[in-house]
Parts: structure tokens; sequence; C-alpha cells
């Protein structure tokens, strides 16, 4: 169908308008999106449509030109869409039932935001030379799945490839026709729980593959979702639904059960990876783990040697125990470990004060279409206590019905949960809190009609309400900003490293999306709280984790393993790490969101992930099998844990070493602030033709690091190179550190001479645990 450009269109209305006679230009007149109280319609109307198409015929046209109603709103919303004019509008406004009026204004078509923000293109870069992973197969182990999400839909996909050895299983609400062309298999483990007499609810869980929570659900269509458009949570992050390797099959393994907390067994999760290594997946994404522990009694490392050894690549959350060090979780150096970090994009309510005499914009994710219209505001001015909106100080007959300001507290004795708690028991109708919490709340945080606004802009609006006779406040919920700054940043709650267990490899290994992500739910239950004790339904959620970082990479992994289905899991880690950023997208170094200034490698690893820069790194990091034996023997375990870890009894501790030939480089400092090793590597040309490298060292004060050879030359593809990283540390020298886990950190890069290829490890120290 032919569309008519802007300017032809304008050209037809002034036609219509100049045959129809009206006497004002349709200039005069502007698109409003009109909210009513449908409680307010008179009982002589039959429906909500005759009603607002009798208003409308109602108002008087002093300029000629009468009013049109565009669409009538049933279930986003009560009202309707009209063409009026500013005497309309006045009208309008004076009319029982009218709630509130907003201009239209126009969006862009977006994804649900991480694939763009991690640069994955349609016809250039990974997802191109990935086939968005065309014929990949991921094993997802979790808590189930919803077989009818629409981002499950095997719309153009071809059939199920001839290798794949799964199965799709029967259940409880899960029968096998559930599986298609997307969803190719779906089984249940639970019989260790079982064992340990630990039920599975029925009304809480199902005992099949089918999802409950909706977690599983949600990392399976991140990982792998079909492209779904229009999707949205309750009108805040409005796009198009897409997986990272969107072509790729799902296979899910539940593991994850319900009794009084969702609960994994040991036993059922190394079942599921073995089934799964069974069927045939390429790629395994687990959003769970285990307390740290010997490897050889962690379920998840056992079960990852076991892949690693089959080529399957396996991505794991890093835990959610941040921002303390040592917290980190699956640090077992053949697993790919994830942290998490923010996107550029935040969910936001618009704040207008009086006439539009003053506006801001605060975090807001409030899940209901309201629109709040020169509603009363009070602030307790003269009384600190109501000022700071303490437990117990706000008088019911001061506030009912209207909004109230809160302050600021720099004290940080009054937070917005207490705040909360007097807006609630005194019957206001919403709140503006003056917060610099607000990077900390979740979209779920946001059950009642209040937005936070940071300590700056409430300055703004305590002094307009004081200096204004009965201050009133309009404000626009369901606004989603993009382009966000600094971004990403490390997510408070994504563990750190070091890890206990195996602190001579830095972890986590790199940072991907992890906070606020869109993706599949379940509609089975309520998600998204409202008022005091209801629950929204949902098709799509909006929540946070390692647990969403972790899906991330895997779908990274699996464009990659793709794209060189010749590379190994460790030369896809080292891709994606050497590659990574660790400058944000304000030019500054990656900071961590907890204290507001940079983070270190112990919090993002090699940085955040760039799918792009990975898919030609140049050089990578390659590790064999008997290398992590090596790694295990001078850990000291014995020869029954290694053949425990590694399933082999053939093997020798000759070259027990903890040198591990990793694409980073940590330094462990044992009750001292001084420390010297000299690390051995040896780099794979993964590029085409010959090259030749320098290598470049950015040292901060207080570490000295040295090269042996500084140039290295590979004769062509698949040559090798090895060289010595001599680092000496000294953080007596520098500042006192930032912290009794943290040294000093910099980067050995190596550069291609006349190439376009930087390959970056990060160096860093850190004290022992």
């Amino acid at each position: 169908m032919e569309q008519l450009t802007p300017s032809a269109f304008f050209i037809s209305l002034l036609l219509f308008f100049s045959i129809a006679a009206f006497s004002a230009e349709p200039r005069s007149c502007r698109t409003y999106i009109i909210h009513m109280d449908k409680s307010s319609m008179p009982a002589a109307f039959s429906s909500r449509h005759d009603w607002y198409m009798s208003t409308l015929s109602s108002l008087s046209s002093p300029d000629g030109f009468s009013p049109l109603h565009l669409y009538t709103y049933n279930h986003v919303m009560d009202g309707f869409s009209a063409v009026l004019s500013q005497a309309h509008l006045d009208q309008l406004h004076e009319m029982p039932g009218h709630i509130a009026t907003y201009p239209e204004t126009f969006g862009h078509l977006h994804t649900t935001r991480t694939p763009t923000f991690l640069g994955l293109k349609k016809h250039t870069g990974l997802w191109s030379a990935g086939g968005f992973g065309d014929d990949m197969i991921i094993g997802v182990l979790d808590t189930g799945i919803w077989p009818e999400s629409e981002s499950l839909n095997d719309e153009g996909l071809p059939p199920v490839p001839d290798r794949w050895r799964g199965a799709c299983e029967s259940g409880t609400e899960f029968n096998s026709s559930y599986c298609n062309r997307k969803l190719i298999g779906a089984r249940s483990f639970s019989k260790g729980m079982q064992q340990e007499k630990i039920n599975i609810s029925k009304t809480d869980d199902y005992d099949s593959p089918r999802d409950f929570m909706g977690h599983g659900t949600h990392t399976s269509s991140t990982v792998a979702g079909s492209r779904v458009a229009g999707v949205d949570y309750f009108g805040y992050a409005k796009g198009t639904a897409i997986g990272i390797a969107p072509k790729a099959r799902i296979a899910m393994y539940k593991v994850l059960f319900f009794n009084t907390s969702y609960t994994a067994a040991a036993t059922d999760v190394l079942a599921g990876m073995d089934q799964a290594i069974e069927d045939g997946v390429d790629v395994m994404s687990l959003s769970l783990g285990f307390f740290e522990t010997p490897f050889d009694e962690n379920p998840i490392a056992v079960g990852a040697f076991a892949a690693l050894k089959k080529g399957i690549f396996v991505s794991c959350s890093a835990g959610n125990n941040g921002p303390h060090a040592y917290t980190i979780l699956n640090g077992a150096p053949w697993i790919t470990t994830v942290g998490a970090g923010t996107i550029d994009r935040d969910f936001a309510a618009h704040v207008t004060l009086g006439d539009g005499d003053l506006t801001v914009t605060g975090k807001s994710a409030y899940p209901e279409n309201l629109f709040v219209s020169d509603v009363p505001i009070y602030f307790g001015h003269g009384n600190r206590s109501k000022e700071l909106c303490q437990f117990y100080s706000l008088d019911p007959q001061e506030v009912a019905g209207k909004y109230i300001f809160c302050d600021y507290d720099p004290s940080g004795q009054t937070n917005v949960n207490q705040q909360t708690f007097d807006m609630d028991r005194t019957g206001a109708a919403g709140a503006i809190f003056s917060s610099d919490s607000g990077p900390f709340f979740s979209p779920t945080d946001f059950y009642k009609p209040f937005v936070l606004v940071n300590p700056k802009d409430g300055e703004l609006v305590k002094d307009y309400i004081i200096n204004s006779k009965n201050a009133t406040v309009s404000i626009r919920f369901q606004t989603t900003l993009l382009g966000i700054k600094p971004a990403p940043q490390v997510a408070y709650f994504s563990s750190r490293g070091p890890d206990r267990r195996s602190p001579w490899i830095l972890k986590p290994d790199i940072l991907a999306p992890g906070v606020d992500i869109l993706a599949a739910w379940v509609p089975n239950r309520g998600f998204a709280p409202i008022g005091d004790d209801d629950y929204l339904l949902t098709d799509y959620a909006i929540i946070s984790g390692t647990s969403m970082s972790c899906p991330h990479a895997a779908g990274i992994a699996t464009l990659l393993k793709a794209a060189h289905p010749d590379w190994s899991s460790a030369a896809i880690r080292s891709a994606m790490m050497t590659t990574a950023d660790v400058i944000d997208n304000a030019n500054g170094r990656i900071i961590d969101m907890t204290t507001g200034v940079a983070g270190t490698p112990l919090d993002f690893g090699a940085g955040h992930i760039n799918p792009n820069k990975a898919l030609d790194p140049g050089l990578v990091y390659d590790i064999e099998t008997q290398d992590y034996i090596s790694y295990l023997c001078a850990l000291n375990y014995t020869r029954r844990q290694i053949r425990t870890i590694t399933g082999t009894s053939s093997f020798t501790c000759d070259n027990a070493n903890l040198d591990l030939n990793y694409p980073s480089f940590i330094l462990i400092l044992n009750n001292t602030n001084t420390t010297g090793i000299t690390f051995q590597r040896e780099l794979t040309n993964v590029a085409d033709g010959s090259s030749v490298y320098r290598a470049m060292v950015r040292a901060p004060s207080g570490m000295k690091a040295v090269v042996q050879p500084a140039t290295i030359t590979f004769a062509g593809k698949y040559s090798k190179a090895k060289f010595q990283l001599t680092v000496d540390v000294d953080v007596g020298v520098a500042s006192v550190p930032q912290s009794d886990y943290y040294g000093n950190y910099g980067f050995l890069s190596w550069y291609e001479v006349n190439g376009k290829h930087e390959v970056t490890s990060p160096i860093v120290s850190a004290f022992a645990p």
C-alpha cells in the first residue's frame, strides 16, 4: 500500500478543509487522548462509546471546526482520542467525568533494548555472520518453560536438526505436543528432591517441564526467543522482543522446583546436564549456582567439565551476592562466569507542578495507566519530621487524597520504605520522593503511584511548593527513557571476585546486561503488584539479576560458535574477554553503581561484552583439557578429586601449574603489600593470513609489568606464539587500597601492526580471602 508523505498528507488535509469550507486552519487543532471516569457515565447511555460521542457533540465550536473522534478505548484505558481545538479543550475540562487530557506524542520503533545496546544489527556483524544462531541448540537448565509464549513461536524456522536426540516429556499441564521447531526439547528432573521428601508444590509449581515461576521462560526467551512485535511491560519498554540468538533452538531442562522456595538438588542438576549432553546441545545456560565448594563437590563444575570435553560451551551466572568481595559463584575456570551490568534504558514519570511552571522527570514503573492531573500536593514545611515523611509524622486529615512530597534525608536515617509507609497510612493519593536510591528500585517496587526524583530536582520541587499557594501536581507515568548515561554500570547485586576456591583465576570473566531486562513471562499468576494486595498478569516481565546476564553471554557464545564452528569453548570465551569494553557510553571507565566511582576487574572482569568485536578478535588464548588438569593438580586436588571432576583416570600431575593460559592475569597478595609473578602465555592467531603484534602495558603507580618478547609474529591462521609477562606489585607505594580485597590493576594490550586487531587483558592484584 502506498503511503502519503507527511507533506502530501498535509496538503490533502488543506484540500479537504478548503472544500469543506471550514474557517479555522487545522493546525489550530491538535489530537488529544482524553481519560474519563467511567463511573460518571449517566445511566441513559448504554455504552461508554455513546457517552463519549455525546460529549463531543455537545461541545460548541466557535471557530467553526467540529471535534473529530478517533478511537474509543475499552481496555488500555477508559476514554477516547479526538482532534480538538483549544475551545473544545476548555469546555471538556469543565465536564463531569473528565479526568485528564494529554496531547499526542510520537515514538519510534525499538527492540527490548539489549540487542541494540549490544550493537547487534541485522545485516552486519555477529548476527549476520552467526546466522542468528541458525541450526544451533541451546540447553537451558532452569525452572521450566511456558510453551505457549509467543517468544517460542517457530514461524519461519526450518525442521529440527537431524542431529537432535532430545525429546519433549508429558507431565502436569504439559504435553509433548507443545514442542515445536523453536522449543525442541523439554524435560524435568525432580527425583533428587522427591527422594529427600521435598515434595513439589501442587499449588505453586508443576511436576513437569512447565514453568510456574517465570524465571526459566524469561532466560530462555532472552537467549533465543523469536521476534515478537508490540511487546511492553504495562506501557514501559515498548518495542520488539527478540532473543540474542533468535534462530537457535531451545531445549529446557527443568531442575528447579518450588517447595518453600525454589530449590535444585545436585543430583537433579547433574541429571539435567547429563541429559543435555546426551541430547546434543551446543551451549548450556545455567542461571543458578551452589555454594562455592571444592570443584569435585559442585555439580555444575563437574557437569560443565563433561560438557567441555564434548565441545559444549557453558555459561553460568556469577551470583547476586554483591557488592561484597569473594562472593562469586560458578568460579571454575572451564565455566564462563557472567556478571550483571545496566543498560542505557530507564523507566520514568514526568512530573509537572502547577500549570507547567516546573517539570522534572523521576524514576517510576507504576503499572497502571494512570494520569494524575492537577492534584493538590502537600509538603510539611517547617516540621522536619513531616518534611521527611517519617513514621507516623503525617496527619491523615492534611494529606488524604493529596500527593505528598517527602524531602531527601542526607543522613540516610529516613528512607523511601519508611516514607511509603506513611503515604499508605494517611491515605495519600501518591507521592514524590526526593531520593538518591532510584537506581536501586526495581519495577515491582512501584506498587503505588509514587515517583523518585533525584535530590537536585527534589530541591526544585520543594522550593516550588513552598513558594506557591495551593500547589498542584500532574504526573504522566509509563515513560521509557533511552540513551541513559553512563552505561553500562556494574549492578550492585552482581557478585564480585576473587573466587574463594580458585583465586588465581580472575572472576567474573565478563559483564553482560542484567538489570531491568524485559523478556517472556508466565501469565498463570499475578506478577506486578498494584495497591495493597493485588497483582497484575503479564506475558512479559522486567527483572534483574546475573540470571539475566548469563543467557546474554550464552546467546553471544551461540552466535560465535555458529560463525566459528572450529573454535573451542576457551577460544570463544577468550574472544569475548579480550574484545570487551571497559569504557562506558560516557567515555569513562565502567563504574560500580554502588559507589558511583570506577569499578575494577574484580567487579566487571575483562569488561562488558561486545558481540561484534568478539566475532573477529585476531588472537585467542586457547586452553586444552590437560591444562585444566594441571591447574587442578596445582590446587593440590587428590587424584580422586581430579577424576571426579574430569571423568578420567589417565592423567599426570607432572606439569602442575597455577598459571593457566587464561585471557586475564591476577596476582594474590597474601598478608603482604608486595608480590611478583611471571606469567607464561600462548596466543593463537584466528585471523586469516600472517600478522605482527606489539605489546603495550598500561600500569598504575605501584605496578610494574614487562612483556617478553614485546613483539610477536604469526605466520598464518592457527599459528601460535608464546610470551611471558612479569608483574611486580607494591600497593604500599600507591595510594591506600580502596578496599580490603583490591590492590590495583592495569591492562596488557597486543596491537596488530598495520592491522585492526587489539587484544586486551586485565592485570589485577587482590588480597587473599
